[in-house]
């Protein structure tokens, strides 16, 4: 994960970094990615963003975040979450 992505993350897991960590909350998600926790819960549920439901709890698996950006950082293009999910899912 890159600097400011990195240090956002330990920010709002409690100082935990990502590599120490396997999920982050919605919240945490919605947070990085400059998004409202609703549009991260709509995107979820239209299965258009990876997540892990755990008897109704969600959380977004920090994997999935880092292969988005790193997929968005080597193509130097815009990666759609949803785009990346139906391929991950082939």
């Amino acid at each position: 994960m890159h600097n400011k992505a990195s240090a956002l993350a330990a920010s709002v897991s409690g100082g935990k970094t990502p590599s120490e960590r396997r999920f982050y909350s919605v919240a945490e998600t919605a947070e990085m990615l400059g998004l409202s926790e609703m549009t991260v819960y709509r995107a979820i549920k239209a299965g258009e963003f990876p997540a892990v439901r755990v008897r109704g709890r969600v959380c977004v698996p920090v994997k999935a975040i880092d292969a988005m950006v790193d997929a968005a950082w080597s193509s130097m293009t815009v990666v759609d979450a949803a785009d990346f999910v139906s391929a991950v899912t082939r």
